[in-house]
């Protein structure tokens, strides 16, 4: 009866252990998952080197398409492990001074943000954000085999920025904003092309992750207009940058050449 008794206990000790530890597992795994659903999908980089303008123009149409975002400077991206910058679905980096965007950051970051991204982090590259992306010797990304990127024809001419006609693979024309911004000749699919046919906005992959590079800004403002000849209103080219966002986040092909 005594070591009935005895196994008896050892017997509920075990399974109150056991159930203990499966709780906290599962606690610990809840836990986890709250923590993955509190982050927004898509990361803003707002730091050294970008626009505030572009910066707000992005977060005008974030808002407006009830994206969810969270903005990241240079020295909290500096400070973010590989793991961390995989919690995001999508980083962003928007227009602005390439070569002050990627000194800003430690060659570990641009490593770990280059890792993250060839592990399934979703990128999209807008004008300094493409030229970072490419294989710039200002800490770029090199997310494009090596490829360098130029700037557009008409920076050669002494023109900064203006208003260009973009023709896509679907056929249809917008006037789009552009200035200082690169023509990405030598990686990706063709979605777009500026008047010459070299490529405006292209689209590929980086290992796991999908990537879209854009030399022009769809983002752009009605005041920005001011003084060049748009035949396409800012808000048919809003609508677009939204489309970009969308395909960037989701992973989805646009139509290409």
């Amino acid at each position: 009866m005594r070591a009935a008794t005895t196994h008896l206990v050892l017997t509920t000790l075990c399974a109150l252990l056991i159930a203990t530890a499966f709780t906290a597992c599962r606690a610990r795994n809840e836990g986890r998952m709250l923590a993955r659903a509190n982050i927004a999908p898509i990361l803003l980089f707002n730091g050294t080197g970008t626009s505030p303008g572009d910066v707000t123009a992005l977060e005008k149409i974030l808002t407006s398409e009830h994206l969810r975002y969270s903005t990241v400077n240079s020295p909290q991206m500096n400070g973010m492990s590989e793991v961390q910058i995989r919690e995001y679905r999508l980083l962003i980096v928007p227009g602005g001074n390439f070569e002050h965007i990627g000194n800003s950051l430690t060659s570990r970051t641009a490593a770990n943000t280059r890792n993250a991204i060839q592990n399934g982090l979703n990128y999209l590259g807008i004008c300094a954000g493409a030229f970072f992306a490419g294989n710039s010797p200002y800490n770029g990304l090199n997310l494009t085999s090596g490829s360098r990127f130029g700037f557009y024809a008409v920076e050669a001419r002494g023109i900064r920025k203006a208003a260009v006609a973009i023709t896509f693979a679907g056929g249809q024309t917008l006037d789009q904003y552009w200035e200082d911004g690169p023509q990405l000749t030598g990686w990706g699919a063709v979605v777009g092309k500026y008047p010459d046919g070299t490529p405006a906005i292209v689209e590929g992959t980086f290992g796991n992750g999908w990537v879209i590079l854009t030399g022009v800004h769809p983002e752009a403002p009605a005041s920005w207009q001011h003084g060049m000849d748009f035949r396409t209103p800012s808000n048919m080219d809003n609508a677009y940058a939204a489309t970009l966002i969308r395909a960037a986040l989701h992973r989805e092909l646009l139509p290409h050449y």
